[in-house]
């Protein structure tokens, strides 16, 4: 009891470190803008002030970002599974569904709010009104949070599990080594200076492997889903998505900001449509199968934009990319929730959070490479070849994912099922002949 007590009572105090962080980051980078906003001259009138306040803004924006990240790690991929235990595997399909619609919905409306303070109010407003917010929010979130965690027990258990039992990779690294390598020097001499240069290269590698950074790569490459992640973090390297690279073409291409406004917008409601398609595919074709017919899905509709650059009608080729850009947000956000519940699924216990981490920021990886792309190719009338680059990864990542389903399943497609279908039909020819 007094353990169960003293680990709530940690757990509360990492609540509160990490919520004040993430909202105290946010609230200073509000800050910073607004003053960037009140005193437009700065730059001129005190440029150390001015450099001082930008790098401010991007840090604690950064800082903000990395803490919402380490939330989102640990209630998707690990509270949600301790949570839906016991349940019928339906639970947790719904809970991940709800959760990115969730996500998705604030995505959507967070700009339009924004939108509507500084076309009404001002831009200084709209800076004001997000450092507010966050100073309200915190108490709120660490509220919820603790509710949560206090009024199910599994996810304390949850907790003691972890600190109790080591994770899956120091059993492997720490139970095979030592007593036959102590063994097996003894019958070799101390001297041999090939001996001698061998330990000190295992010496080497073993304090490398010990790096929280490497150590964590070496977990999630030991898991049988890092196909299914690689090919998710894949997706990230692209141009073809309602982002800074792809509006600035558009508007380049003279499409009014009205339309791309509203082309974002269909495809935020496609997104979020595929969180209501997401569980009634998996309950008739399983997680793995699922993913598969969602990845491909949006392959095909990124077909659309790859088609788009050969049309010569300017303004038809951008409605073309938009759609192909909307519609495609249907297999993507189904394949994100496959990969995600599979990760669930397969991953151990007490590595799921080192596994979301190290996913999460490959991921960012990806995406950080799909900036350096655009700045490599800055001109919009090259954005052709950023499009075909993209498509071209999206493709790598379809077949890296079908190859991990063929090794799970040894197979692609039920032929037999296939086979007993059509050979229905000569034999109702035949009776009814």
């Amino acid at each position: 009891m007094f353990k169960s007590e003293y680990l709530t009572t940690i757990y509360g105090q990492i609540l509160r470190v990490w919520l004040v962080t993430q909202n105290l980051s946010f609230m200073i980078a509000g800050a910073t803008v607004m003053a960037l906003l009140i005193y437009p001259d700065l730059k001129l009138t005190n440029f150390n002030a001015f450099v001082l306040l930008i790098i401010l803004t991007n840090i604690s924006g950064a800082l903000g970002v990395l803490s919402t990240l380490a939330g989102t790690i640990l209630v998707e991929r690990d509270w949600v599974v301790v949570i839906s235990e016991g349940h019928s595997p339906e639970v947790l399909t719904n809970m991940n569904s709800v959760l990115r619609r969730i996500d998705l919905f604030s995505k959507l409306c967070a700009p339009v709010v924004t939108g509507f303070i500084i076309s009404f109010v001002s831009l200084k407003a709209s800076a004001l009104t997000l450092a507010l917010w966050n100073t309200i929010s915190v108490w709120l979130e660490y509220w919820l949070f603790i509710s949560v965690y206090n009024g199910i027990p599994a996810l304390g258990e949850s907790s003691q599990r972890k600190i109790s039992r080591p994770s899956q990779s120091d059993l492997e690294g720490s139970g095979t080594s030592s007593s036959q390598e102590r063994s097996s020097l003894l019958f070799k001499d101390e001297n041999d200076p090939e001996l001698a240069e061998e330990s000190w290269i295992t010496g080497v590698i073993k304090t490398v492997s010990r790096i929280p950074y490497v150590s964590a790569w070496s977990v999630y490459l030991q898991q049988d889903v890092v196909l299914p992640g690689v090919s998710l973090a894949l997706l990230y390297f692209t141009v073809l998505s309602f982002g800074t690279l792809m509006t600035a073409t558009l508007e380049w291409e003279g499409i009014p900001a009205y339309t791309i406004g509203i082309a974002r917008g269909i495809s935020a409601a496609i997104g979020i449509s595929a969180t209501v398609v997401y569980p009634i595919l998996q309950a008739h074709f399983l997680t793995l199968r699922t993913g598969l017919w969602s990845i491909w899905c949006q392959w095909t509709f990124l077909i659309l934009c790859v088609a788009s650059i050969w049309i010569h009608n300017s303004l038809w080729s951008a409605y073309m990319l938009m759609a192909g850009v909307a519609t495609s947000r249907l297999g993507l956000w189904m394949f994100d929730l496959a990969v995600i519940q599979q990760m669930q699924d397969q991953v151990p216990e007490s590595d799921r959070c080192v596994v979301g981490g190290v996913q999460n920021s490959l991921q960012s990886s990806m995406d950080l490479m799909g900036y350096v792309m655009g700045i490599i190719i800055s001109n919009p009338q090259e954005f052709w070849k950023l499009t075909l680059v993209s498509f071209a990864v999206a493709t790598v990542a379809a077949l890296l994912y079908t190859l991990h389903l063929y090794r799970v399943r040894k197979h692609l497609l039920h032929l037999e099922k296939l086979t007993a279908f059509l050979k229905c039909f000569p034999s109702s020819q035949s009776e009814n002949s």
